[in-house]
């Protein structure tokens, strides 16, 4: 497989892009090369077109099969195994989401949790408990919220991602005109 200069450019970018999502970047290349070819390629086509060992190609295969990114694709008549990309792009940004939330999120969450539930020895230590609780109760927001982002269809959230700072803007606006003795009565009457 010959690979043209704009397909060339887009795969070599991929990989660099790549790995500083959590591949490496001839994973990310291998990647970039199945999303955009209409039609399955074979571990030896991979090889040829990015240039690297049938070897490197197979522990490539097998951590974005690990990742959920790709298929196996058989040919009637044909022993080779072919290899496609799996799903849509937004299937594709959601599996990745999924992937570093459980390979990076999860246990720091996890790690956050334990060391805020053990006794502190020194003032220092409580203080450093009061900072950690800062840093899971935001992880943990973030993680809820892409969460909630994921389950949405495609249209809801390209329609929620355009409106991008304006709901900004609206929240400030709002913040502007209610004055912080209104705040207060708001709070308490919703928290009756």
């Amino acid at each position: 497989m010959q690979m043209t200069p704009m397909i060339e450019s887009f795969v070599m970018h991929f990989g660099e892009m790549g790995s500083r999502w959590g591949f490496n970047r001839t994973v990310g290349q291998m990647y970039a090369l199945l999303v955009i070819s209409e039609a399955p390629l074979s571990a030896n086509q991979i090889a040829e077109a990015l240039s690297v060992s049938r070897g490197n190609v197979s522990m490539g295969l097998k951590e974005l099969q690990s990742w959920q990114l790709i298929k196996q694709h058989h040919i009637a008549g044909d022993r080779k195994e072919y290899y496609q990309s799996a799903g849509t792009i937004w299937e594709m940004a959601n599996k990745v989401f999924e992937e570093r939330r459980k390979r990076e999120m999860d246990p720091t969450l996890s790690l956050l949790r334990g060391i805020i539930l053990e006794n502190p020895d020194s003032p220092e230590e409580v203080y450093a408990q009061q900072r950690l609780q800062e840093i899971h109760d935001l992880l943990e927001t973030i993680s809820k919220w892409t969460s909630e982002l994921q389950q949405m269809n495609p249209d809801t959230l390209g329609t929620l991602m355009k409106l991008g700072s304006g709901v900004g803007k609206v929240i400030d606006m709002k913040n502007k005109l209610i004055k912080p003795s209104q705040k207060k009565e708001i709070k308490t009457e919703d928290a009756k």
